[in-house]
């Protein structure tokens, strides 16, 4: 982690308020590189006078908003059609699965995409559902832009508030974290347990369905 704050040191030397939006950029793309380490950072400089406020704040959320594009492109590369393909080729999982869950987005992606970017580990990976389900370039970037500008107003601040002790914001992400990840993981064992009862009550009707077949 060391390595990561100095080389974003060294991109705010260099570049100023556009290094905090590059890094933002690649922090999308490259889990690697944590927002609760970069903007608390950013705001810590901002605090020492080398850097503005607003001006970090702008290329922050410009950082955030490209990268989610970029993601978004990846979904909508990906396609539902070569989704459904990968659920039809997997275990458990049935092509008719990505059509309800794109069903779902359709209802409630703008709010999923909005509260998506103040998640750790989600705020990625949520544009490329969005791409999937080529939602709106227009309405996807204005709920990135919301939540994100949310997002990185608070790191920014907590970390201009706090001074040399920005670094403790981390914890207490990483702590916020922890709890989503607890949250999310429930959610994929509710998922895997429906599945699984899905797959076995399907063989059971096959087989009743092949014995009553066989009697005949």
């Amino acid at each position: 982690m060391q390595a990561v704050i100095d080389w974003i040191v060294n991109l705010m030397e260099l570049l100023g308020a556009p290094g905090v939006g590059i890094a933002i950029l690649l922090e999308n793309l490259f889990p690697p590189i944590p927002s609760e380490v970069v903007l608390p950072l950013a705001g810590f400089t901002v605090a020492q006078g080398s850097l503005n406020f607003l001006n970090v704040f702008i290329w922050s959320v410009l950082g955030s908003v490209i990268g989610a594009y970029l993601l978004y492109g990846l979904g909508a590369w990906l396609g539902a059609d070569r989704l459904r393909a990968i659920a039809e080729w997997m275990w458990l999982v049935k092509g008719s699965d990505v059509d309800n869950a794109l069903e779902w987005f359709d209802k409630y992606g703008k709010v999923s995409v909005f509260f998506g970017r103040l998640i750790p580990g989600v705020r990625s990976l949520i544009s490329i559902p969005a791409g999937l389900d080529r939602m709106s370039l227009l309405t996807f970037g204005l709920w990135t832009t919301l939540g994100s500008a949310i997002w990185n107003a608070i790191l920014i601040t907590l970390g201009f508030y706090l001074g040399e002790n920005w670094s403790v914001v981390e914890d207490y992400i990483n702590t916020y974290s922890n709890v989503v990840y607890v949250i999310l993981a429930l959610i994929i064992v509710a998922f895997l347990a429906y599945f699984i009862r899905r797959a076995m009550k399907e063989k059971q009707g096959k087989e009743q369905a092949d014995t009553s077949g066989t009697t005949r």
